[in-house]
């Protein structure tokens, strides 16, 4: 058994607080913008377009992850409802934040006039990434509690500040768990980004592959039941991989003979 007894706050001001997670999704965002750039640039997008973009991107994220959060565990904000803007007590919802940041892609790139395949494809393995990075804030934060397990590398988490349900608990280390399957579908879709895919393909495989980790995560987490045995992240996992395969060799289909698809997908020009 492995023990946490990290305190997931950095620094406490009254009722202001600073946690790892927080400093995490900053470095995340950070990191994932600087990947993203190498990746616009080579793809002819500006540096300019790239950066508004990330500014929508985080603010849709933000609202989407906590929408889904909030509707994950409907029953205890009802009767909570002050909670749902309680962001320092953790709940973002990371298939909530993908949906943010998709929604805002589209308008972002409808209303510059980018194609939203090639952007879609630049920002996906900065994604991935960025996960990756976050979980390691989850990780101390102890809000990705896993089932309780009898295991060399189970965690148990002991400071008093971790949001863990259960203090002094042997668990999965289920945001171990993701944080590994991100970066294995992180060098997947970075070894991938040179090949010459349609337009949206890059973003369409990590929608797929992080779909297949993810259900499967799943089954080591404490979360809630919502239809057959599935918890909502399961759910949209299934619905993600069956989509994302066909769709896939749609596109390159397309890409193949020449064609290009609505909305960006299969083309391989971009503005200068």
């Amino acid at each position: 058994m492995i023990t946490i007894g990290m305190d997931p706050v950095i620094v406490s001001l009254g009722q202001f607080s600073i946690r790892w997670y927080s400093l995490m999704i900053a470095v995340a965002i950070v990191v994932g913008t600087l990947v993203a750039l190498m990746e616009t640039r080579r793809r002819g997008i500006s540096d300019d377009d790239l950066y508004s973009f990330v500014t929508w991107a985080i603010i849709a994220g933000i609202v989407g992850a906590r929408l889904f959060h909030v509707i994950d565990k409907l029953d205890y904000y009802l009767s909570n409802p002050g909670a749902m803007l309680a962001f320092q007590e953790g709940g973002l919802a990371i298939y909530g934040a993908i949906v943010g940041g998709l929604v805002a892609a589209f308008v972002f790139t409808r209303y510059r006039g980018i194609p939203f395949g090639q952007l879609a494809d630049a920002a996906a393995p900065a994604l991935i990434l960025g996960q990756a990075l976050g979980r390691i804030g989850c990780m101390i934060n102890g809000d990705v509690f896993g089932k309780p397990a009898d295991l060399p590398w189970a965690v148990a988490y002991t400071h008093p500040n971790s949001l863990a349900p259960q203090l002094g608990v042997p668990a999965h280390p289920a945001a171990a768990y993701e944080l590994l399957w991100d970066l294995v579908v992180f060098g997947i879709l970075w070894k991938l980004r040179t090949r010459n895919l349609a337009g949206g393909t890059l973003l369409v495989l990590y929608a797929g592959l992080y779909s297949i980790g993810r259900f499967f995560i799943t089954f080591f987490r404490e979360d809630t039941i919502v239809i057959l045995g599935l918890s909502q992240a399961q759910v949209i996992s299934l619905i993600g991989f069956v989509l994302a395969l066909p769709f896939a060799v749609f596109i390159n289909r397309m890409h193949q003979i020449g064609g290009q698809s609505p909305n960006g997908y299969g083309q391989t020009s971009v503005r200068s």
